[in-house]
């Protein structure tokens, strides 16, 4: 199953894997996209059995670039998302709406404490991406989310590295 994910990774970028350092950016390219962010990256480097150190720095690196665009642009972004007229941008918006109201409990209750767990804790619909937009949409410190943020991505890292560099590399064969 993971071998077919694998593949269709590569096959998706058009044999990236085989120019020089290719399999090392699409590692790269794959931790800067929301939903599979860093977990992603991590779990493919672990895969294609690339070196944890450098795999490791490369995914976090994915990770946080598009964080501090999100934290500075994103309310704009969503108010024009939601007064656009083309309807699926602003279904777009509304769904956007709905993953913070679905998780900003979590976030007031605790915190920046709670924003380090969010985006620590390798769960699906959780990550730098969906902390960026709660911590915008929720209006808090800038500064402070982003080192939050920060921490919760090393938090996160540790994990995936341990289960993508213990448990999937020796599932998958070299």
């Amino acid at each position: 199953m993971t071998d077919t994910i694998i593949n269709a990774i590569l096959n998706m970028f058009g044999g990236a894997d085989n120019i020089t350092s290719g399999k090392e950016i699409l590692v790269f390219i794959v931790s800067l996209f929301p939903i599979l962010e860093l977990r992603g990256g991590l779990l493919l480097a672990g895969a294609l059995h690339l070196d944890p150190i450098r795999s490791y720095v490369i995914s976090i690196i994915g990770n946080l670039i598009p964080v501090p665009f999100i934290l500075l642009l994103m309310n704009r972004i969503l108010g024009c998302m939601r007064n656009c007229k083309i309807k699926f941008i602003n279904n777009f918006a509304k769904w956007l709406d709905g993953k913070v109201e679905k998780h900003k409990v979590q976030i007031e209750k605790y915190g920046y404490l709670g924003l380090i767990l969010f985006v620590g804790i390798p769960l699906p619909g959780t990550g730098a991406w969906t902390g960026s937009l709660l911590a915008s949409a929720l209006e808090l410190n800038r500064k402070k989310s982003f080192l939050m943020i920060i921490i919760g991505v090393f938090i996160a890292s540790i994990i995936m590295m341990l289960l993508s560099f213990g448990f999937v590399a020796r599932v998958m064969p070299a």
